[in-house]
């Protein structure tokens, strides 16, 4: 196995951690602080999720001898953030996260329901992320509204350098952000006093109680979302590359790993699909037998950018909300642009699925219960509607 190691998928694993922490970092602290976590929380959930998903990748590759890239859920993430605080508080988040990851465990090995969600419509799962997503998507503008000399330069890190490389837009809108954050804002006196303690690793028990709403609120959605945005993807990206996995082992694996990290706040951790390319790609090595290395390497730095969650928690909570909001907004957009296109591509069920991205994307939430679950049900019964209408009209 060692003999496989080489310093191209030393540096491969280095770039994709990087990537992959530093480009949606803000999102999974927006997300967990949307659903009432306390700024220890978020750190200690950014925590658990870096070093969970860092270890799986380390598991799963140098067991399967593929480039298996692991990542948190993005998109889940994106959807606590629209979902808003629930009753009971990041108490119930946490059960809706341990349930997500039970239902994930499920759906690898038992076929039945792992069936089931892989026949829920595209066009319904992908309107309902996109209606998740655009809320956040807003954020940039937001920012040069609330302060252009703030704003403004994260956005125009991120489209110039995206001209060039779209790989390194979202870090240079966060690099953008340590400089604005550093020269554009009064940081209090005495506010790096305890930056160094913050480096120490602080994992936060989370007791976690279990309701209807967080189940249907936020352990239905979230499982969805992961399923359709992230592991099913994932599982292509490896194909693409002429990789063959089982893909129900690798499901049950990641949902183990979720169910570790939930107490402490972590809320899903699955297959990636953006940085799976990276790994499994022959910029990785020219060898496809020994690219699984670099999916080792960034499980490796995964873990060590994970147990300096506090710091990156305490440094970010330095600025202004709407100003991490921006970078995880920019980060988004891709996911947003790709989802709606896929939302909207078939004619026969755009009327469903734009029903289900108004719901969503409007963040009613009913019964105490989010709109992401609402606008599914109600696109769902809309596209079944339709079909039992164009049946009998045949």
């Amino acid at each position: 196995m060692f003999r496989d190691f080489s310093a191209q998928a030393l540096f491969m694993g280095l770039l994709t951690a990087f990537v992959g922490f530093a480009s949606s970092f803000a999102v999974v602290l927006h997300g967990l602080t949307g659903v009432g976590a306390t700024e220890a929380q978020a750190a200690s959930g950014l925590m658990a999720l870096s070093v969970s998903m860092g270890v799986c990748a380390i598991v799963l590759s140098a067991a399967t001898r593929l480039p298996i890239s692991i990542a948190w859920s993005t998109p889940g993430a994106a959807l606590l953030a629209s979902s808003g605080a629930v009753e009971g508080g990041f108490a119930t988040a946490v059960g809706g996260f341990l349930v997500c990851a039970v239902l994930i465990i499920i759906a690898g090995l038992w076929k039945p329901l792992g069936r089931m969600v892989a026949a829920i419509p595209a066009t319904l799962a992908n309107a309902m992320l996109a209606g998740v997503l655009i809320g956040l998507c807003f954020a940039p503008v937001k920012a040069i509204a609330f302060d252009p000399l703030l704003g403004l330069p994260i956005v125009i890190a991120w489209v110039v350098v995206g001209s060039i490389n779209r790989l390194y837009a979202v870090p240079a809108a966060l690099a953008a952000f340590v400089v604005v954050l550093a020269f554009g804002i009064d940081i209090p006196e005495g506010a790096f006093a305890g930056l160094g303690e913050s480096l120490l690793p602080k994992p936060e028990l989370v007791m976690p109680a279990f309701t209807l709403a967080g189940l249907v609120g936020i352990a239905l959605p979230l499982f969805i979302v992961t399923m359709a945005s992230q592991n099913i993807p994932g599982i292509a990206v490896l194909k693409v590359n002429h990789y063959e996995p089982k893909p129900g082992p690798l499901f049950a694996v990641t949902g183990f790993f979720s169910l570790l990290s939930a107490p402490f706040g972590g809320h899903a951790v699955n297959l990636a699909a953006i940085t799976a390319a990276m790994c499994a790609g022959s910029d990785a090595h020219p060898d496809p037998a020994k690219r699984y290395w670099s999916a080792i390497n960034a499980g490796i730095f995964y873990v060590i950018f994970g147990l300096a969650a506090g710091a990156v928690t305490a440094f970010v909570s330095l600025a202004p909300p709407i100003l991490i909001q921006a970078v995880a907004g920019l980060a988004l957009i891709s996911a947003f642009a790709g989802s709606a296109l896929n939302a909207f591509k078939e004619p026969e069920s755009r009327e469903a699925a734009a029903v289900t991205f108004l719901v969503t994307a409007s963040g009613v939430s009913f019964a105490g219960i989010s709109g992401a679950f609402w606008g599914l049900i109600g696109g769902g019964l809309m596209l079944a509607l339709a079909r039992f209408t164009a049946k009998r009209r045949g």
